[in-house]
């Protein structure tokens, strides 16, 4: 009999060792395993996939403080859908689909009145550039009563974002947060830029500004994204090649606003001597990043090895 009990103390043992051995593999690894209730006797219980959200504590990002708390942003998302500006966006009709991703990011001042059906109509993280933060405040309401849910990542050198009292346009966010209490606004640190000029020159060979060259909203936007999301879907980013293609699609630089050609505008900037965004060498480093994360570029499609 006492031989009997040894046995079964074993087997229950072991039972219990194979799940906690398996819970700790789905926190180490970032697994998808299903709930593990079941191990500890409850059988009835079905086996439910454990949503992302629950997957690990609300990852810090020390980069990026808050302007009314100075405390830095918490975010953690599972599949995340980043919408360019670009106007490779008009007609594609994704709006539903974009609208059902765990966080949808937009860049700049970019609206989704209007071009829901092509873009959606959620926002819930806008990464902004600090030259573009006076087109926000043309329209604050919108950007900071309505969507007061939305989080904000205000990116900018640090003669703009200083605080103390001789940058322009932190002055401006500090007077946003005091009118809009419920605005969610974030601003890069001096070491957070410091980093990103760090990786264009590793992922490039060249110093940022010895090359005279400024890094885009979309960069900002990438760096962050791969920290906070499981997964990322792009929407409407053109590659590095596009505009090389024959028979490419001649769209808008942004979808909402007519004017400048986006292939026009990416070789002008590729180009210029200084003060230049290098949209397609960042487009390369996104294909070289999409090799090693789970992301997807559609509308167009990217091919990636």
């Amino acid at each position: 009999m006492a031989c009997i009990l040894k046995k079964k103390s074993v087997v229950v043992a072991s039972f219990t060792a194979l799940c906690l051995l398996l819970l700790a593999m789905r926190l180490v690894n970032d697994m998808n395993f299903p709930l593990l209730l079941s191990c500890f006797g409850q059988p009835e219980t079905k086996w439910i996939p454990l949503p992302y959200t629950f997957r690990q504590p609300l990852r810090i990002h020390y980069g990026y403080i808050n302007v009314r708390t100075q405390e830095p942003l918490q975010l953690d998302c599972d599949h995340c859908a980043i919408v360019s500006n670009s106007g490779q966006m008009v007609g594609q009709k994704v709006g539903e689909e974009i609208d059902h991703s765990s966080c949808i990011w937009r860049m700049n001042n970019a609206p989704t009145k209007g071009f829901e059906e092509d873009v959606g109509h959620v926002t819930m993280v806008r990464v902004v550039s600090h030259t573009s933060v006076p087109l926000l405040l043309k329209n604050p309401d919108y950007f900071f009563k309505e969507a007061s849910a939305t989080i904000y990542v205000i990116w900018g050198p640090f003669r703009n974002m200083r605080k103390d009292g001789n940058g322009i346009v932190y002055n401006m966010l500090k007077k946003t947060v005091d009118n809009y209490p419920n605005a969610q606004i974030y601003v890069t640190t001096e070491q957070r830029m410091s980093y990103c000029d760090g990786i264009f020159k590793a992922e490039t060979g060249k110093d940022r500004v010895q090359s005279g060259s400024y890094l885009s909203t979309g960069w900002f936007t990438f760096i962050l994204a791969m920290d906070a999301c499981y997964s990322i879907h792009v929407y409407g980013m053109i590659n590095d090649t596009y505009c090389k293609t024959e028979g490419y699609r001649k769209v808008p630089y942004h979808y909402y606003e007519q004017g400048k050609d986006e292939c026009n505008e990416y070789l002008l900037h590729e180009h210029a001597p200084h003060g230049g965004h290098r949209f397609i060498t960042e487009k390369r480093v996104f294909a070289k990043w999409a090799e090693k994360h789970r992301i997807i570029f559609t509308h167009p499609n990217w091919t990636v090895s």
